[in-house]
């Protein structure tokens, strides 16, 4: 588990692990970023407590970096891995160790089932959980069990990862699918079984989401760099959409100026325009679907959908252009996570 900024949720996540029953031994690996809010001191006494909890240090903060570190020093022939802003549900690892040995998969992964606290966060988890919202990756709802590209956060075989080689410590986000592709091209099996769950907590305000889409946009645009057709045509959405929005800004200006008038003002407006509308009638009809919340998720969601879609599709063609470089989220900094109940 890379740990970083998660005071108000580590405690809860940590607990969902041990809580896990299991008939072979375990332990839960924390790597510890810099944390400014606590989290390192909590995550101490989380370890004082309970001799399965090991703490490695985590200085670059990065979360390959984490996750190798914690890899490196566990012990065991299994890897699951967990994420501080999540719970494992009651009998996830048993299940996933029986699908592993069923299957003979060496990566298998669950159901990530956001959740909310707050009007905002609540809209954002329904957006993560539509296809609407992220694309329709099995993992966001996914009902059929089978082969998969990829497997949100994964209990993998130790020994294929040491084939294939751990986390790329050069990727900052999307680093599971990257490996999940190696262990592919190894000619292992990835498996998705929707009867494993994980509750997701996402980011609590408009500034982090939007910070966190922008540096996960960048990285898979970094990774289409990297791979090109291996990526999912799912992924060009939203940055086509980001395309749409800034020529319809170029056509209202020149169509204004004079520049852009008669016939061909007529088509190239409907070209440009009319797929905004369509997108802008999408996003309300999102907001109106029965189960969508009281007014104010509601209004929340004419506010979250847009900014997934253009934060993740912006960030994206940063890094197809330029690459990703340095681009980090940095929507984990600070201290204002939203706290428990």
């Amino acid at each position: 588990m890379p740990v970083l900024n998660e005071r108000a949720y580590l405690e809860h996540a940590v607990a969902s692990v041990l809580a896990q029953e299991l008939t072979v031994p375990a332990e839960l690996v924390l790597a510890l970023g810099p944390s400014t809010d606590g989290t390192t001191e909590l995550a101490q006494s989380l370890a004082a407590g309970d001799p399965r909890i090991r703490l490695v240090d985590n200085p670059a903060a990065h979360i390959p970096v984490g996750l190798n570190a914690a890899i490196r020093a566990s012990r065991f022939a299994t890897i699951v891995r967990v994420d501080a802003h999540s719970e494992l549900a009651p009998g996830y690892a048993a299940r996933a160790l029986q699908t592993l040995e069923r299957t003979g998969a060496a990566n298998v992964g669950g159901v990530m089932r956001a959740d909310g606290r707050t009007p905002f966060q609540t809209s954002v988890a329904r957006l993560y959980n539509s296809p609407v919202g992220l694309g329709g990756g099995a993992y966001h709802g996914g009902t059929h069990e089978g082969e998969a590209e990829s497997a949100y956060l994964g209990v993998m075989r130790r020994a294929v990862l040491d084939e294939v080689g751990l986390f790329d410590e050069s990727i900052r986000r999307g680093e599971d699918w990257e490996l999940n592709l190696r262990i592919r091209q190894a000619g292992h099996l990835v498996w998705f079984d929707p009867h494993l769950s994980v509750t997701y907590w996402p980011r609590e305000s408009w500034l982090r989401l939007a910070r966190q889409f922008r540096a996960t946009g960048a990285w898979r645009g970094e990774l289409v760099r990297r791979y090109g057709r291996r990526n999912g045509i799912r992924y060009f959405a939203p940055p086509a959409l980001v395309v749409l929005v800034v020529l319809a800004l170029l056509t209202g200006v020149l169509q204004l100026t004079g520049a852009l008038s008669g016939v061909l003002s007529a088509i190239v407006g409907g070209l440009v325009y009319l797929p905004l509308v369509a997108y802008l009638l999408l996003v309300i009809g999102v907001a109106c679907l029965p189960g969508g919340g009281g007014p104010r998720q509601r209004l929340w969601t004419l506010a979250v959908l847009p900014t997934m879609h253009l934060s993740w599709g912006l960030g994206f063609l940063e890094g197809v252009l330029r690459g990703a470089r340095d681009t980090v989220d940095a929507s984990r900094l600070g201290t204002r996570n939203t706290p428990l109940p």
